[in-house]
């Protein structure tokens, strides 16, 4: 997981076009994704910790900035670390 250690990137802004998501912000990772959410808390999923399946549809619902934060709450992947 070196992509995680050392210098962090700013966060990229989720797109939220059904207006009223809990994602407010993405990263995306070569093995996993960070989420964080509206209420404050950051997330790292990691292929090891939610499965390759859960990365790879949580990474597209992030990119078209659509049903990230719905899918998480109904499917409730396993997360890595809580980063804040």
């Amino acid at each position: 997981m070196s992509k995680h250690a050392g210098k962090r990137q700013a966060m990229e802004r989720y797109g939220n076009f059904s207006g009223d998501s809990g994602v407010i912000a993405f990263e995306l990772h070569r093995d996993g994704i960070e989420v964080r959410f509206v209420d404050g808390p950051e997330y790292l999923y990691t292929i090891e910790s939610a499965g390759p399946r859960h990365i790879a549809e949580m990474k597209r619902r992030a990119r078209d900035g659509r049903g990230l934060s719905t899918w998480i709450s109904q499917e409730k992947p396993h997360y890595a670390k809580r980063l804040r």
